[in-house]
Protein backbone atom coordinates (compact mmCIF):
# COMPACT_ATOMS: atom_id res chain seq x y z
CA UNK A 1 0.00 0.00 0.00
CA UNK A 2 1.20 3.33 -0.97
CA UNK A 3 2.61 5.29 2.44
CA UNK A 4 0.17 8.28 1.40
CA UNK A 5 -2.98 6.06 1.60
CA UNK A 6 -1.57 4.66 4.82
CA UNK A 7 -1.23 8.25 6.40
CA UNK A 8 -4.51 9.65 5.30
CA UNK A 9 -6.26 6.96 6.82
CA UNK A 10 -4.19 7.58 10.00
CA UNK A 11 -5.53 11.22 9.38
CA UNK A 12 -8.93 10.12 9.06
CA UNK A 13 -8.85 7.60 12.38
CA UNK A 14 -7.20 10.66 14.58
CA UNK A 15 -10.06 13.16 13.45
CA UNK A 16 -12.80 10.81 14.32
CA UNK A 17 -10.92 10.18 17.70
CA UNK A 18 -10.39 13.75 18.19
CA UNK A 19 -14.15 14.59 17.29
CA UNK A 20 -14.94 12.00 20.02
CA UNK A 21 -12.95 13.63 22.70
CA UNK A 22 -13.94 17.34 21.94
CA UNK A 23 -17.10 16.58 21.92
CA UNK A 24 -17.12 15.91 26.22
CA UNK A 25 -17.84 18.90 28.14
CA UNK A 26 -15.65 18.26 31.20
CA UNK A 27 -12.80 15.64 29.71
CA UNK A 28 -10.18 13.84 32.35
CA UNK A 29 -6.38 14.49 32.35
CA UNK A 30 -5.99 11.20 30.32
CA UNK A 31 -8.10 12.83 27.57
CA UNK A 32 -6.59 15.83 27.49
CA UNK A 33 -3.26 14.62 27.41
CA UNK A 34 -4.79 12.28 24.33
CA UNK A 35 -6.27 15.36 22.69
CA UNK A 36 -2.33 16.99 22.87
CA UNK A 37 -1.02 13.73 21.94
CA UNK A 38 -3.04 13.07 18.85
CA UNK A 39 -2.99 16.84 17.57
CA UNK A 40 0.67 16.57 17.69
CA UNK A 41 0.62 13.38 15.91
CA UNK A 42 -1.89 15.12 13.10
CA UNK A 43 0.18 18.15 12.44
CA UNK A 44 3.44 15.67 12.10
CA UNK A 45 1.36 13.35 9.68
CA UNK A 46 0.16 16.66 7.55
CA UNK A 47 4.15 17.03 6.84
CA UNK A 48 5.07 13.45 6.31
CA UNK A 49 1.74 13.07 3.77
CA UNK A 50 3.17 16.21 1.40
CA UNK A 51 6.58 14.37 1.80
CA UNK A 52 4.78 11.09 0.36
CA UNK A 53 3.31 12.63 -2.10
CA UNK A 54 5.91 13.94 -3.82
CA UNK A 55 8.27 10.69 -3.93
CA UNK A 56 5.32 9.22 -5.01
CA UNK A 57 4.11 11.45 -8.08
CA UNK A 58 8.46 10.89 -8.75
CA UNK A 59 8.42 7.17 -8.81
CA UNK A 60 4.67 7.16 -10.79
CA UNK A 61 6.65 9.63 -13.46
CA UNK A 62 9.72 6.89 -13.49
CA UNK A 63 7.27 4.07 -14.07
CA UNK A 64 5.67 6.10 -16.54
CA UNK A 65 8.65 6.10 -18.59
CA UNK A 66 9.29 2.50 -17.69
CA UNK A 67 5.58 1.79 -19.26
CA UNK A 68 6.28 3.79 -22.30
CA UNK A 69 9.88 2.04 -22.95
CA UNK A 70 9.21 -1.52 -22.00
CA UNK A 71 7.73 -3.00 -24.89
CA UNK A 72 10.62 -1.75 -26.86
CA UNK A 73 13.17 -2.69 -24.10
CA UNK A 74 11.70 -6.46 -24.29
CA UNK A 75 11.78 -6.97 -28.39
CA UNK A 76 15.70 -5.74 -27.89
CA UNK A 77 16.31 -7.82 -25.50
CA UNK A 78 14.22 -11.01 -27.44
CA UNK A 79 16.47 -10.02 -30.60
CA UNK A 80 19.72 -10.08 -28.50
CA UNK A 81 18.84 -13.88 -27.63
CA UNK A 82 18.27 -14.63 -31.28
CA UNK A 83 20.48 -17.30 -32.64
CA UNK A 84 21.32 -18.05 -36.17
CA UNK A 85 22.71 -21.23 -35.59
CA UNK A 86 19.00 -22.46 -34.99
CA UNK A 87 17.72 -20.75 -38.22
CA UNK A 88 20.59 -22.78 -39.98
CA UNK A 89 19.21 -26.14 -38.04
CA UNK A 90 15.84 -25.46 -38.74
CA UNK A 91 15.83 -25.15 -42.71
CA UNK A 92 18.71 -27.57 -42.94
CA UNK A 93 16.99 -30.45 -41.05
CA UNK A 94 14.05 -29.20 -40.13
CA UNK A 95 14.98 -28.72 -36.03
CA UNK A 96 11.98 -26.86 -34.15
CA UNK A 97 12.85 -23.79 -32.88
CA UNK A 98 12.76 -22.68 -29.27
CA UNK A 99 13.48 -20.12 -26.25
CA UNK A 100 13.70 -16.55 -27.65
CA UNK A 101 14.51 -17.24 -31.16
CA UNK A 102 11.08 -19.26 -31.59
CA UNK A 103 9.41 -16.28 -29.92
CA UNK A 104 10.82 -13.56 -32.64
CA UNK A 105 10.45 -15.70 -35.44
CA UNK A 106 6.48 -15.84 -34.38
CA UNK A 107 5.81 -12.46 -33.33
CA UNK A 108 7.79 -11.68 -36.70
CA UNK A 109 5.70 -14.08 -38.74
CA UNK A 110 2.44 -12.52 -37.04
CA UNK A 111 3.64 -8.96 -38.05
CA UNK A 112 3.79 -10.37 -42.03
CA UNK A 113 4.28 -13.06 -44.21
CA UNK A 114 7.71 -14.98 -45.35
CA UNK A 115 8.57 -17.66 -47.24
CA UNK A 116 11.51 -18.82 -45.45
CA UNK A 117 12.36 -18.01 -41.48
CA UNK A 118 11.80 -14.11 -41.02
CA UNK A 119 15.58 -12.93 -39.21
CA UNK A 120 15.07 -9.40 -37.34
CA UNK A 121 18.03 -7.35 -39.30
CA UNK A 122 19.24 -6.26 -35.31
CA UNK A 123 20.28 -10.34 -35.16
CA UNK A 124 22.82 -9.41 -38.29
CA UNK A 125 25.16 -7.23 -36.07
CA UNK A 126 28.14 -9.31 -35.01
CA UNK A 127 28.25 -9.52 -31.30
CA UNK A 128 30.85 -9.34 -28.98
CA UNK A 129 32.09 -12.70 -27.57
CA UNK A 130 30.24 -15.41 -29.52
CA UNK A 131 33.24 -16.60 -30.62
CA UNK A 132 35.07 -17.04 -27.28
CA UNK A 133 36.35 -20.69 -27.05
CA UNK A 134 36.97 -20.01 -22.82
CA UNK A 135 35.94 -17.98 -20.60
CA UNK A 136 32.75 -15.24 -20.13
CA UNK A 137 31.96 -13.99 -23.16
CA UNK A 138 31.33 -10.52 -23.32
CA UNK A 139 28.00 -8.92 -23.29
CA UNK A 140 26.00 -7.92 -26.06
CA UNK A 141 25.27 -4.43 -26.68
CA UNK A 142 21.62 -3.74 -27.45
CA UNK A 143 20.75 -1.09 -30.12
CA UNK A 144 17.94 0.23 -31.96
CA UNK A 145 16.54 -1.99 -35.08
CA UNK A 146 16.67 -0.11 -37.49
CA UNK A 147 18.61 3.07 -36.78
CA UNK A 148 21.70 1.59 -35.69
CA UNK A 149 21.76 -1.66 -37.56
CA UNK A 150 25.17 -0.16 -39.67
CA UNK A 151 26.32 2.17 -37.31
CA UNK A 152 29.27 2.68 -39.66
CA UNK A 153 27.70 2.67 -42.91
CA UNK A 154 28.17 5.87 -45.03
CA UNK A 155 24.52 6.79 -45.39
CA UNK A 156 24.62 6.76 -41.45
CA UNK A 157 27.00 9.17 -40.92
CA UNK A 158 25.56 11.58 -43.90
CA UNK A 159 22.28 11.64 -41.77
CA UNK A 160 20.24 9.62 -43.84
CA UNK A 161 17.24 8.44 -41.37
CA UNK A 162 16.57 4.36 -41.47
CA UNK A 163 13.09 3.23 -40.72
CA UNK A 164 11.27 0.47 -40.09
CA UNK A 165 7.36 0.03 -41.94
CA UNK A 166 5.37 -2.97 -41.55
CA UNK A 167 4.06 -2.83 -44.67
CA UNK A 168 2.13 -0.69 -47.51
CA UNK A 169 3.54 2.58 -48.76
CA UNK A 170 4.35 5.32 -46.77
CA UNK A 171 4.20 9.17 -47.09
CA UNK A 172 6.04 12.26 -45.88
CA UNK A 173 4.47 15.57 -46.67
CA UNK A 174 7.20 18.33 -47.45
CA UNK A 175 6.17 21.76 -47.06
CA UNK A 176 6.76 23.70 -50.55
CA UNK A 177 5.04 26.34 -50.02
CA UNK A 178 6.85 30.33 -49.95
CA UNK A 179 5.08 32.05 -47.02
CA UNK A 180 5.62 35.49 -47.71
CA UNK A 181 5.26 38.42 -45.12
CA UNK A 182 4.42 42.55 -46.05
CA UNK A 183 4.07 45.69 -44.34
CA UNK A 184 0.80 47.54 -44.45
CA UNK A 185 1.22 50.97 -46.37
CA UNK A 186 -0.04 53.43 -44.62
CA UNK A 187 -2.69 53.24 -41.08
CA UNK A 188 -5.01 51.84 -43.24
CA UNK A 189 -3.10 49.90 -45.53
CA UNK A 190 -3.46 46.17 -45.85
CA UNK A 191 -0.44 43.15 -45.18
CA UNK A 192 0.38 40.71 -47.42
CA UNK A 193 -2.32 38.39 -48.96
CA UNK A 194 -2.31 35.36 -47.19
CA UNK A 195 -0.09 32.73 -48.88
CA UNK A 196 -1.29 28.75 -49.60
CA UNK A 197 0.38 26.16 -47.79
CA UNK A 198 1.41 23.78 -50.12
CA UNK A 199 2.99 20.27 -49.49
CA UNK A 200 4.85 17.45 -51.76
CA UNK A 201 4.39 13.52 -50.78
CA UNK A 202 7.76 12.04 -50.88
CA UNK A 203 6.89 8.25 -51.19
CA UNK A 204 8.73 5.05 -49.50
CA UNK A 205 7.27 2.24 -51.98
CA UNK A 206 8.33 -1.71 -51.37
CA UNK A 207 9.25 -2.09 -54.67
CA UNK A 208 13.24 -2.93 -54.34
CA UNK A 209 14.11 -6.06 -53.20
CA UNK A 210 17.96 -6.54 -52.10
CA UNK A 211 19.45 -10.54 -51.95
CA UNK A 212 22.34 -11.97 -50.48
CA UNK A 213 22.89 -15.72 -51.52
CA UNK A 214 25.12 -17.67 -49.14
CA UNK A 215 26.77 -21.26 -49.66
CA UNK A 216 27.69 -23.17 -46.50
CA UNK A 217 28.67 -26.67 -47.08
CA UNK A 218 28.56 -29.75 -45.05
CA UNK A 219 31.79 -29.68 -43.48
CA UNK A 220 31.36 -26.06 -42.46
CA UNK A 221 27.53 -27.32 -40.99
CA UNK A 222 29.51 -29.86 -38.51
CA UNK A 223 32.55 -28.43 -37.72
CA UNK A 224 32.17 -24.80 -36.95
CA UNK A 225 29.47 -24.49 -34.22
CA UNK A 226 29.29 -20.80 -32.79
CA UNK A 227 32.10 -19.73 -35.28
CA UNK A 228 29.44 -20.12 -38.17
CA UNK A 229 27.11 -17.98 -36.42
CA UNK A 230 29.19 -15.30 -35.98
CA UNK A 231 30.63 -15.81 -39.82
CA UNK A 232 27.29 -15.52 -41.15
CA UNK A 233 26.20 -12.26 -39.44
CA UNK A 234 29.61 -10.55 -40.71
CA UNK A 235 29.28 -11.81 -44.38
CA UNK A 236 25.58 -10.91 -44.27
CA UNK A 237 26.41 -7.28 -42.49
CA UNK A 238 29.41 -6.52 -44.95
CA UNK A 239 27.57 -7.46 -47.64
CA UNK A 240 24.36 -5.67 -47.53
CA UNK A 241 25.66 -2.63 -45.57
CA UNK A 242 27.89 -2.12 -48.75
CA UNK A 243 25.32 -3.06 -51.49
CA UNK A 244 22.84 -0.08 -49.75
CA UNK A 245 25.87 2.29 -49.40
CA UNK A 246 25.83 1.48 -53.23
CA UNK A 247 22.77 1.83 -53.80
CA UNK A 248 21.79 4.95 -51.90
CA UNK A 249 23.62 6.75 -53.45
CA UNK A 250 24.71 5.21 -56.92
CA UNK A 251 21.37 3.31 -57.16
CA UNK A 252 20.46 3.56 -61.26
CA UNK A 253 16.37 3.20 -60.70
CA UNK A 254 16.81 0.40 -63.29
CA UNK A 255 17.06 -3.42 -63.15
CA UNK A 256 15.28 -3.22 -59.77
CA UNK A 257 17.81 -0.91 -57.89
CA UNK A 258 16.54 2.31 -56.46
CA UNK A 259 17.64 5.56 -57.51
CA UNK A 260 20.38 6.95 -55.80
CA UNK A 261 20.90 10.76 -54.18
CA UNK A 262 23.66 11.20 -56.99
CA UNK A 263 22.33 9.33 -59.54
CA UNK A 264 18.73 10.54 -59.40
CA UNK A 265 19.66 14.52 -58.44
CA UNK A 266 17.38 15.68 -61.33
CA UNK A 267 14.49 13.73 -59.82
CA UNK A 268 15.43 15.01 -56.33
CA UNK A 269 15.68 18.48 -57.33
CA UNK A 270 19.27 18.30 -55.75
CA UNK A 271 21.51 21.63 -56.46
CA UNK A 272 24.67 20.03 -58.58
CA UNK A 273 27.15 22.56 -58.88
CA UNK A 274 30.35 22.10 -61.49
CA UNK A 275 33.57 22.99 -59.37
CA UNK A 276 36.01 21.90 -62.15
CA UNK A 277 39.10 23.42 -59.84
CA UNK A 278 41.44 21.16 -57.34
CA UNK A 279 40.40 20.52 -54.40
CA UNK A 280 40.71 22.93 -51.55
CA UNK A 281 38.61 24.09 -48.39
CA UNK A 282 37.65 26.95 -50.67
CA UNK A 283 35.86 24.80 -53.40
CA UNK A 284 33.65 23.04 -50.14
CA UNK A 285 33.47 26.37 -48.51
CA UNK A 286 31.16 27.59 -51.42
CA UNK A 287 29.09 24.73 -51.00
CA UNK A 288 28.28 25.78 -47.37
CA UNK A 289 27.92 28.86 -48.34
CA UNK A 290 24.90 28.17 -50.34
CA UNK A 291 23.58 26.25 -47.75
CA UNK A 292 23.63 29.01 -45.33
CA UNK A 293 22.29 31.49 -48.00
CA UNK A 294 18.63 29.77 -48.64
CA UNK A 295 18.53 28.48 -45.02
CA UNK A 296 19.40 25.00 -45.09
CA UNK A 297 22.16 25.31 -42.42
CA UNK A 298 22.93 27.83 -39.56
CA UNK A 299 26.80 27.08 -39.35
CA UNK A 300 29.06 24.87 -41.04
CA UNK A 301 29.43 22.69 -38.35
CA UNK A 302 25.27 21.62 -39.69
CA UNK A 303 26.87 20.15 -43.11
CA UNK A 304 28.58 17.17 -43.64
CA UNK A 305 30.77 16.13 -47.17
CA UNK A 306 30.92 12.70 -48.56
CA UNK A 307 34.18 12.76 -50.63
CA UNK A 308 36.28 9.73 -52.35
CA UNK A 309 39.82 9.00 -50.23
CA UNK A 310 41.37 10.62 -53.33
CA UNK A 311 40.58 13.82 -51.77
CA UNK A 312 41.62 13.51 -48.49
CA UNK A 313 44.74 12.28 -50.00
CA UNK A 314 45.03 15.41 -52.69
CA UNK A 315 44.20 18.07 -49.73
CA UNK A 316 46.88 16.61 -47.13
CA UNK A 317 49.61 17.33 -49.49
CA UNK A 318 48.10 21.02 -49.88
CA UNK A 319 49.49 23.77 -47.27
CA UNK A 320 47.93 27.54 -47.24
CA UNK A 321 50.19 30.32 -48.25
CA UNK A 322 49.60 32.14 -44.59
CA UNK A 323 51.91 32.89 -41.50
CA UNK A 324 50.02 29.47 -39.93
CA UNK A 325 50.61 26.86 -42.38
CA UNK A 326 47.81 24.47 -42.56
CA UNK A 327 46.60 21.35 -44.40
CA UNK A 328 43.35 22.16 -45.99
CA UNK A 329 41.55 18.58 -45.21
CA UNK A 330 42.54 20.13 -41.71
CA UNK A 331 40.77 23.48 -42.25
CA UNK A 332 37.84 21.71 -43.66
CA UNK A 333 37.59 19.14 -40.50
CA UNK A 334 37.83 22.02 -38.20
CA UNK A 335 34.78 23.53 -39.88
CA UNK A 336 32.32 21.20 -40.75
CA UNK A 337 29.94 19.02 -38.84
CA UNK A 338 31.32 15.81 -40.25
CA UNK A 339 33.42 13.96 -43.10
CA UNK A 340 32.78 10.17 -44.46
CA UNK A 341 35.07 8.98 -46.74
CA UNK A 342 34.11 6.27 -49.56
CA UNK A 343 34.89 4.22 -52.36
CA UNK A 344 31.55 2.81 -52.75
CA UNK A 345 29.43 5.21 -52.30
CA UNK A 346 30.78 7.77 -54.80
CA UNK A 347 32.57 6.87 -58.49
CA UNK A 348 36.05 6.42 -58.37
CA UNK A 349 38.35 9.94 -60.26
CA UNK A 350 38.29 9.99 -64.28
CA UNK A 351 39.25 12.61 -66.85
CA UNK A 352 42.55 14.57 -67.44
CA UNK A 353 43.37 15.93 -64.37
CA UNK A 354 41.35 12.98 -62.68
CA UNK A 355 38.15 14.25 -61.12
CA UNK A 356 35.39 13.26 -59.22
CA UNK A 357 31.95 13.62 -57.13
CA UNK A 358 31.26 14.53 -53.82
CA UNK A 359 28.00 15.60 -52.14
CA UNK A 360 27.24 17.97 -49.02
CA UNK A 361 23.85 17.20 -46.40
CA UNK A 362 22.58 18.84 -43.91
CA UNK A 363 19.97 18.51 -41.43
CA UNK A 364 17.17 21.19 -42.04
CA UNK A 365 14.31 21.53 -38.90
CA UNK A 366 15.29 17.89 -37.83
CA UNK A 367 14.29 16.60 -41.36
CA UNK A 368 17.21 13.87 -42.37
CA UNK A 369 18.15 14.92 -45.68
CA UNK A 370 17.61 11.13 -46.74
CA UNK A 371 14.93 8.57 -46.11
CA UNK A 372 16.24 4.70 -46.40
CA UNK A 373 12.84 2.71 -45.59
CA UNK A 374 13.18 -0.99 -44.82
CA UNK A 375 10.02 -3.25 -44.57
CA UNK A 376 10.19 -6.05 -42.50
CA UNK A 377 12.26 -8.48 -41.28
CA UNK A 378 15.19 -10.40 -43.52
CA UNK A 379 13.29 -13.15 -45.26
CA UNK A 380 15.51 -16.46 -44.91
CA UNK A 381 14.80 -18.79 -47.30
CA UNK A 382 16.44 -21.90 -48.06
CA UNK A 383 17.40 -23.44 -51.45
CA UNK A 384 17.08 -27.09 -50.95
CA UNK A 385 18.05 -28.53 -54.99
CA UNK A 386 20.85 -26.41 -55.90
CA UNK A 387 23.72 -28.16 -53.55
CA UNK A 388 21.47 -31.72 -52.20
CA UNK A 389 24.51 -33.54 -53.87
CA UNK A 390 27.10 -32.38 -51.77
CA UNK A 391 24.55 -32.23 -48.75
CA UNK A 392 25.11 -28.59 -48.36
CA UNK A 393 22.99 -25.50 -47.69
CA UNK A 394 22.30 -22.52 -49.82
CA UNK A 395 20.46 -20.12 -48.19
CA UNK A 396 19.17 -16.91 -49.48
CA UNK A 397 18.84 -13.36 -47.40
CA UNK A 398 15.86 -10.98 -48.91
CA UNK A 399 15.05 -7.89 -47.64
CA UNK A 400 12.88 -4.66 -49.59
CA UNK A 401 13.69 -1.55 -49.07
CA UNK A 402 13.02 2.02 -50.79
CA UNK A 403 15.03 5.55 -50.62
CA UNK A 404 13.51 9.52 -51.10
CA UNK A 405 15.11 12.59 -50.68
CA UNK A 406 12.88 14.73 -48.46
CA UNK A 407 13.82 18.66 -49.41
CA UNK A 408 16.36 18.95 -52.61
CA UNK A 409 17.81 21.92 -50.69
CA UNK A 410 19.21 20.00 -48.34
CA UNK A 411 21.82 18.08 -50.71
CA UNK A 412 24.38 19.68 -52.93
CA UNK A 413 26.53 18.00 -55.57
CA UNK A 414 29.79 19.41 -56.33
CA UNK A 415 31.30 17.58 -59.76
CA UNK A 416 34.80 17.97 -61.21
CA UNK A 417 36.22 18.05 -57.81
CA UNK A 418 40.72 17.69 -58.99
CA UNK A 419 42.81 15.36 -57.13
CA UNK A 420 45.46 15.92 -59.36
Amino acid sequence: MLTSVTIARRQSEIRQRLSELVGKDAPSEDETRQMDQLDGEYRQNETRYRAALIAEDTERREAGADLETRSGREWNDLVAGFQMRQVIGALNEGRALDGKTAEVVAELRSAGGYRGVPVPLLALEARAGETVSAGTPDPVQTRPIIDRLFPASVAARMGAQMIAIGSGAVEWPVATSAVTAGWADGETGTVADPTPYTTTDKALKPEHNLGVQMRITRKALLQSGDALEAAIRRDMNGAMAAELDRAIFLGTGAAGQPLGVITGAATYGVTVTPVDAAASWATYRGAVVRFMARNAASTPADVRALIRPEVWDFMEDQLTATAAPKFEFDRMAEKMGGIAMSSTALEAPTGTPAACTSLLTTSAGGVAPVFVGMWGAVDLIRDPFSDAASGGLRLTALTTMDITVARGAQLEILTGVQVA
